[in-house]
């Protein structure tokens, strides 16, 4: 017999050798974005893009689950926000 209601994965039975960097990015892709405060002397560095900011701002970026910026702000409200919109369920990393 089939057990239909299989019990769920903990940590323990997953082998993080079996994971490539690239298969551990794509896991939230599209779900997870993570939310970090970021100081605007390193800006450039996640957001090549940027104008250039008043050194010693501190600032939250919205990555993906792949480390893709998606967002600059002031406020980790705006930030949450748009995570929010965009149907992504924010995480902090520091």
């Amino acid at each position: 017999m089939t057990d239909l209601n299989p019990s769920p994965l903990t940590a323990a039975d997953l082998d993080p050798a079996e994971f490539a960097p690239a298969d551990l990015a794509a896991l939230g892709e599209g779900h997870i974005a993570y939310v970090r405060p970021i100081r605007s002397d390193e800006v450039h560095r996640l957001f090549p893009q940027a104008p250039e900011l008043t050194p010693g701002l501190d600032l939250f970026a919205l990555l993906s689950a792949s480390g893709a910026p998606i967002l600059l702000a002031d406020s980790r409200d705006v930030i949450l926000a748009n995570a929010a919109a965009h149907d992504l369920y924010p995480v902090s990393l520091h």
